[in-house]
């Protein structure tokens, strides 16, 4: 339970940080009204305490497993929400990247 509860924050979490950048993104850069950029930092302010959430009392373990989820959600949003496609060598980074997150965060766990 206390890993899908992990992965349900770090989800949330990278939901809230590419989201509210690709907020402020579209303010800024396509000329979206100064009311998305306002929603956008709210956003990518509840992203900033989502990873307080965690069972995990260090703060640096928490993130840096947390950067492996953003690398995959950040991929799967150019997907859904872009139409960019990634390449096989985007795939194997984040794949990488997952095997990292689960060695950082449980790997103490099972060896």
């Amino acid at each position: 339970m206390d890993i899908l509860r992990t992965l349900i924050l770090f989800i949330l979490a990278g939901l809230a940080e590419i989201g509210g950048g690709w907020l402020v993104w579209q303010w800024l850069r396509t000329g979206w009204g100064a009311g998305w950029g306002l929603l956008g930092g709210l956003v990518l302010f509840s992203y900033g305490v989502l990873p307080t959430l965690q069972t995990e009392p260090a703060f640096g373990r928490v993130y840096a497993a947390y950067g492996g989820i953003f690398i995959v959600l950040s991929l799967v949003w150019a997907r859904l929400v872009e139409g960019w496609q990634p390449d096989p060598f985007d795939l194997l980074g984040a794949a990488i990247a997952l095997t990292g997150v689960a060695i950082i965060m449980w790997g103490r766990h099972w060896f």
